[in-house]
């Protein structure tokens, strides 16, 4: 049987996500190079480049694109700048990673979705790198078994040491809690149906004006309850963690327990510092996935379905922690495209 052949990836953005997905590319993902890297700043663009033999430096996303050498795209630049770039991908009939989020809103996501709709197939993965986590892979396999019973509820704890000092209140929920979103949804194969966002005291090492923490509850179509702690400024580590309570048992998963030390009187471990430390093998999985399921002509993983969904839920809790109350989430009907 032949080899397919070597993926030639343009990655879309080389800021600090995207440099780190050429890193990945060129020195852990086996059967794709880096061909091409676009970036507004053309100088950064140069210099990413220079790192990978063989690889062009572009400002124009359409240009790369259009290079012979490039086969599929990783799109790691801002949100706002998702929509015009996954559309260009369309028009090259080219396979894309797009780093959460899809858009910053439903309805751009929504235009993506219909956009892909009349390409008739499934162009996109969505960067959702938890579905790659070997500890959510377990508890999602776990949960598919039912020994648990049905889950009735799960509690997340999301932490950062620091804010970056562009964070707003909303981006908690937009840019953060996202992920849980996401998770919530894997995990239990529910939609979302409703969010309400409750707003503790600030606490004293939150910038001023940035609600932080701040407790976000979800409500589910399958009758379960969510509950997601985020708290961008802890100040000492960064902590992702789940727990699902099911009619005959939990599960937990995040304590971080791999190594436990003992020595002159103290117990411990350490804690990561940001999600590059703690998902690194999640991104390395998900690339590889992608890279893996692109040679082979199919897509997998996380989908424009998914990516829409997690925005309008995310919408709605941004009205909810502006508004208060509980707020629904609407949804579109889910098109045949993307399965039951």
């Amino acid at each position: 049987m032949t080899e397919p052949a070597t993926l030639g990836v343009a990655v879309i953005g080389t800021g600090r996500m995207g440099a780190d997905h050429v890193r990945r590319i060129h020195q852990v993902t086996s059967g794709a190079r880096v061909t091409a890297v676009v970036d507004v700043d053309a100088e950064r663009a140069k210099q990413v480049a220079a790192r990978v033999d063989g690889c062009a430096a572009y400002t124009d996303p359409a240009a790369a694109m259009a290079a012979a050498d490039v086969d599929a795209v990783l799109i790691a630049s801002p949100g706002p700048v998702h929509e015009a770039t996954l559309l260009a991908a369309f028009e090259h009939d080219l396979p894309v990673l797009c780093e959460k989020p899809l858009t910053p809103d439903a309805a751009s996501a929504l235009r993506v979705m219909e956009a892909e709709q009349r390409l008739g197939r499934r162009r996109v993965q969505v960067g959702f790198m938890r579905r790659y986590d070997a500890e959510y892979v377990k508890l999602k396999s776990l949960l598919e078994t039912g020994q648990l019973g049905r889950p009735l509820m799960v509690h997340n704890r999301h932490r950062n040491v620091a804010s970056p000092p562009f964070f707003t209140s909303d981006m908690l929920i937009s840019d953060s809690v996202a992920h849980e979103t996401d998770a919530t949804r894997w995990l239990l194969g529910q939609e979302i149906t409703a969010v309400t966002v409750l707003r503790p005291r600030p606490s004293a090492n939150a910038p001023d004006d940035l609600q932080d923490p701040q407790f976000v509850v979800f409500e589910t179509d399958g009758g379960a309850v969510v509950d997601v702690e985020i708290f961008v400024n802890c100040g000492f580590g960064y902590q992702v963690q789940a727990e699902v309570v099911c009619e005959r048992g939990t599960a937990r998963i995040g304590d971080g327990h791999a190594l436990v030390t003992n020595m002159a009187g103290r117990w411990g471990g350490t804690i990561a510092q940001d999600f590059t430390e703690r998902f690194a093998d999640a991104y390395d999985r998900e690339v590889q996935a992608w890279a893996d399921a692109t040679r082979r002509g199919e897509v997998t993983g996380p989908s424009v379905w998914d990516g829409y969904a997690a925005a309008a839920v995310c919408e709605a809790g941004v009205r909810a922690l502006e508004d208060g109350g509980r707020v629904a989430v609407e949804l579109v009907d889910k098109p045949a495209l993307y399965g039951d």
